[in-house]
């Protein structure tokens, strides 16, 4: 994954992979373009299930089996 794609908030990323499938769909990328696009999708694919497996966890910490508060540090994305 680049430097470029670990920077980019969930957002982004997500964002980023929408206008990848649009392209994609048109059907008028070359092959050589569309394997490119796909490879980049999926690299954006990972980064957010990353991103949303992070998000899980922090949510697991913050309620615990009783559904009571936990505290939890949070980490800033940098």
């Amino acid at each position: 994954m680049s430097e470029e794609t670990k920077e980019l908030n969930f957002e982004e990323a997500m964002k980023q992979l929408e206008d990848i499938v649009q392209k994609l769909e048109t059907g008028e990328v070359p092959l050589e373009k569309a394997i490119q696009y796909y490879q980049e999708g999926m690299k954006l694919s990972k980064l957010c299930n990353e991103k949303l497996g992070s998000v899980e966890k922090q949510m697991q910490q913050i309620l615990n089996e009783h559904g009571e508060f936990e505290p939890f540090d949070v980490q800033e994305e940098e």
